[in-house]
C-alpha cells in the first residue's frame, strides 16, 4: 500500500547540514505515521524522529538539531539535519506505519535507506 524512496544523503563535514527526503506513494499516506530511523555499521537500528497528525517525537540526540516535516502536495517527508556530528554517520531509513511509535518493529513499510557520512 505504501512505497518509500529516500534521497538526500551524502558526505558533509562536522557542523554541516543535510536535508533527507522520503517520497511516499499510496493513497493512505496522509493517515500514516512516518518515521526516520538510522543504523550505523555494528550498531542497532536507532529511532530518530516520527510524526503522525500534529504530533512529532524526536530522539533525545535529535532534539534541537533535527527537524521532521511533511509536504502533502508532494507526498514527501523530510528530515532536516543541522549541526551534524561524526556520530550521526549512518544509513537513514524512512518508515511508515499505522501508529506513531519509537520502535522499529511497529512499522510496516520501509525504504531502502540513504547514506549519511559526517567527516571530522
Amino acid at each position: 500500500q505504501v512505497q518509500l524512496v529516500e534521497s538526500g544523503g551524502g558526505l558533509v563535514q562536522a557542523g554541516g547540514s543535510l536535508r533527507l527526503s522520503c517520497a511516499a506513494s499510496g493513497r493512505t499516506f496522509s493517515t500514516y505515521a512516518m518515521a526516520w530511523f538510522r543504523q550505523a555499521p555494528g550498531k542497532e537500528r536507532e529511532f530518530v524522529a516520527t510524526s503522525r497528525g500534529g504530533t512529532i517525537r524526536y530522539a533525545y540526540f535529535a532534539q534541537g538539531r533535527f527537524r521532521m516535516s511533511r509536504d502533502g502536495a508532494k507526498n514527501t517527508v523530510y528530515l532536516q539535519m543541522d549541526s551534524l556530528k561524526p556520530e550521526d554517520t549512518a544509513v537513514y531509513i524512512c518508515a511508515a506505519g499505522q501508529w506513531l511509535s519509537t520502535t522499529d518493529g511497529t512499522y510496516e513499510y520501509w525504504g531502502q535507506g540513504t547514506q549519511v557520512t559526517v567527516s571530522s
